[in-house]
């Protein structure tokens, strides 16, 4: 005979990466004690730009958003002089 008792559930698992959960990245800047980002450092300002030019989001590098707004404009400033690549399509 089926018994009325209600089967329990599964508890449904989140798709969160269990290392993203123990580790944060920090700001590579603060630690490097830098207080403004120079647009002459162009090794600095590659870590934010990916392969194809365009500045990684502040969630991709681990940068607070004090320094990604400098890095945002720094690194405008190193395609104008031609120190880094404008955004290939």
């Amino acid at each position: 005979m089926p018994s009325s008792a209600p089967t329990p559930r599964r508890e449904k698992k989140t798709k969160v990466n269990a290392l993203a959960e123990d580790r944060r990245r920090s700001c590579y800047f603060c630690k490097e004690n830098l207080e403004e980002v120079d647009f002459k450092s162009s090794t600095a300002l590659r870590r934010t730009v990916s392969d194809k030019g365009k500045i990684r989001s502040r969630r991709a590098t681990g940068t607070c958003q004090h320094h990604q707004s400098q890095v945002a404009v720094a690194v405008k400033r190193a395609r104008e002089m031609a120190l880094l690549p404008n955004v290939s399509r």
